[in-house]
């Protein structure tokens, strides 16, 4: 089996590695699956595919212990750029010092400032190879004097909304997000504490649509992919007094068996610079089996997804609720 992404070709081509190899923060690569000794992602689905083949698979947030990370560690830089310095600063914080690690990524995903970020915190930096558009580099964790504080707080919508690198929507509300809101408002019943709705919030980012649903008094469950966005999410509902529950799911695979009255999304189409309609699509497929009688689905997307005729085919019929050129929201119904 051949290396498919880009960063992995580069790892393909690399000698014969005496230790075992442990990806941090990579792509869902089979290749790197099967040469791998394990994984540290926050990428739900990332460790699954791991698990899945037997390797071993650990979060950031989950698991404190590191003796796991044993071998040869190798991080895949993201496309952004704060999270890719936490993932540097993590592993200098969880690792001895002068431990090897390979930093891999490409170019267009901001490789190239990886020499001059190692320099500013002291850290050695060797260029072992070049190709596919594609930079690897080899340094050594050092002990920090500090560490960049990546969590980002902003006011928004009258809520304080806490933000993570790599998190939909970092240190702002979307333009899509704003429209979904807008027609929450007049959608929902204006008494919720009298009524209030068990409303699920897929894909839940820093929290905003949550926080924006529990302060108006419904029972709000959050789930998300993503360990980032699921601690952003937490801390978003904490710092505001609120309370939810927050899960890690991909899509509904933590939520077996249970319903909503409400399921609203702003789903995902990218995965770093790719695009993907897998969530979204299982996200429409799945969402009748989740949902309440006559409970709903609300979604908002760009105006050009393909996603009228996924709901047409899930639920039978569907409205669009609003449509500001750029985004729409649509409405499907369980009957």
């Amino acid at each position: 089996m051949s290396a498919q992404t880009p960063a992995c070709q580069l790892l393909e081509r690399q000698p014969a590695r005496d230790e075992p190899l442990w990806g941090v923060g990579p792509p869902l690569d089979p290749w790197l699956v099967e040469q791998s000794t394990g994984v540290v992602s926050a990428d739900l689905a990332v460790l699954d595919a791991w698990r899945a083949r037997g390797k071993s698979a650990f979060s950031p947030f989950v698991d404190e212990h590191v003796e796991y990370l044993a071998g040869e560690v190798v991080l895949f830089w993201p496309k952004a750029h704060q999270l890719g310095i936490w993932w540097l600063e993590w592993l200098c914080e969880v690792l001895p010092g002068d431990t090897p690690v390979e930093v891999v990524g490409e170019h267009n995903g901001g490789i190239k400032r990886v020499p001059k970020l190692l320099a500013e915190r002291g850290m050695e930096c060797d260029k072992l190879d070049n190709a596919r558009r594609c930079s690897l580099f080899a340094t050594r964790t050092v002990k920090l004097a500090s560490k960049d504080d990546v969590w980002t707080r902003f006011d928004a919508l009258g809520l304080a909304l806490i933000s993570h690198p790599g998190v939909f929507g970092h240190g702002k509300v979307d333009e899509g997000t704003r429209l979904l809101l807008n027609v929450l408002e007049s959608e929902l019943p204006s008494t919720p504490l009298i009524n209030p709705l068990h409303v699920l919030d897929m894909g839940c980012g820093d929290g905003i649509i949550s926080a924006w649903l529990a302060r108006r008094g419904h029972q709000v469950t959050a789930v998300d992919v993503s360990a980032f966005a699921v601690e952003s999410t937490q801390r978003t509902l904490r710092v505001n007094g609120l309370e939810g529950r927050v899960l890690q799911s991909d899509v509904f695979s933590a939520l077996q068996g249970e319903h909503f009255d409400l399921i609203v999304s702003n789903p995902p189409f990218h995965q770093e610079r790719d695009v993907s309609y897998g969530p979204s699509q299982r996200l429409i497929s799945q969402a009748p089996t989740h949902l309440t009688s006559a409970g709903q689905l609300l979604l908002v997307a760009n105006a050009f997804l393909p996603y009228p005729d996924r709901l047409q085919n899930a639920f039978g019929q569907f409205q669009t609720l609003a449509d500001n050129r750029r985004f729409r929201v649509y409405r499907a119904q369980q009957y």
